[in-house]
């Protein structure tokens, strides 16, 4: 993309370089260590070809790139979650969609949450998903014609757009045309397999969209998603390594599968007398075998890995030939897509 960006170039601290080298040194040997804590210590992304490994729940990331941290039409949020790392085509969509979000009246752009982490991977806090660089939480706060500064994006509080004091109801003082508009133009790009909004938000699009209804499919709802929409893009052309989810039904959605939204099965508290269950998190071992080679792969500077005018995707590098080395090895270790929905539920108030 040819326009202007500022770009935050933060220093590579000593600590950070000590962390990746212990990062990698250890991945192997961590067996019981949850893979939350390896991936989340590591600062920097690897200096290899751009790779989705795995699915969006289970998996990594080579080659990320991130998004610089203010640009014309957005900014990223919680900077110190370190979360705007992405696949290139990650990050090309989200310039390109905030453009058309400006364009819509969407403030004067969008503000960005989590994407992923520098190598993908689980996240120690907040997310099942945004694994594989092809996630992207969007505020449903536009931004303001007013730069946020760096504190502000840490400290500004989520809006939600449901009523608290009804059961899953939007609220109408809050959800504007353009919050629809806004959401089916996210669902409009064909690189975009679904957009993830909470079941009230997706009911009130079925009721009042009056655009392309085949569309409407696309938007998927789920726990949550009330401060904040998700975009999932599919697999980019030429990623064998990346696996593929399960296609949208046909139709709009609207229908049985979101009227179950609204039974008292999908918030049904756990019974006292239940046994408690011990959570078993995700292990390296757990992810394709690939992800050993991206932690240990050499790192490269958040400078170059900055997407944007001086961009240039990156030259094959010494990680390269282990990481696709490793790719062929367990290309048939890739995980299954039937990634279940995490058993907590959350309590309407």
């Amino acid at each position: 993309m040819k326009t202007g960006f500022t770009r935050h170039l933060g220093s590579i601290t000593l600590a950070a370089l000590i962390g990746l080298s212990f990062v990698a040194s250890n991945a192997a040997s961590a067996d019981d260590t949850p893979a939350k804590q390896i991936f989340g210590k590591v600062q920097l992304p690897s200096n290899s070809a751009p790779s989705p490994i795995g699915f969006y729940a289970k998996g990594c990331m080579a080659g990320a790139v991130a998004i610089p941290t203010d640009g014309p039409t957005w900014q990223a949020m919680r900077l110190s979650r370190n979360r705007r790392w992405g696949n290139p085509a990650m990050i090309a969509f989200l310039e390109k969609f905030s453009q058309d979000a400006a364009q819509l009246g969407w403030g004067s752009g969008i503000l960005i949450g989590d994407i992923s982490q520098p190598r993908g991977g689980p996240m120690i806090t907040g997310h099942a998903s945004h694994q594989i660089g092809l996630d992207a939480d969007i505020w449903f706060t536009p931004k303001p014609a007013q730069p946020l500064s760096a504190q502000a994006r840490e400290d500004l509080p989520f809006t939600s757009m449901l009523d608290k004091s009804k059961f899953l109801t939007v609220n109408s003082t809050r959800w504007t045309p353009t919050h629809a508009k806004l959401v089916m133009q996210a669902a409009s790009y064909p690189q975009v397999e679904r957009v993830f909004v909470n079941p009230a938000i997706k009911k009130k699009l079925c009721e009042t969209w009056t655009g392309d209804r085949d569309l409407l499919g696309k938007v998927r709802p789920v726990y949550g998603h009330d401060e904040h929409f998700h975009i999932r893009m599919f697999c980019p052309p030429g990623t064998p390594s990346c696996k593929a989810q399960a296609p949208v039904a046909s139709g709009d959605g609207c229908d049985k599968s979101l009227a179950w939204w609204f039974t008292k099965e999908p918030w049904a508290k756990p019974k006292p007398d239940a046994k408690p269950v011990k959570p078993r998190f995700i292990t390296l071992a757990d992810l394709p075998k690939a992800c050993a080679a991206v932690l240990a792969a050499p790192a490269a500077s958040e400078q170059s890995a900055t997407f944007g005018t001086a961009y240039v995707a990156p030259q094959p590098q010494s990680g390269d030939a282990a990481i696709q080395q490793a790719i062929t090895a367990g290309s048939t270790d890739l995980p299954d897509n039937a990634i279940p929905i995490p058993r907590s539920r959350p309590v309407l108030q």
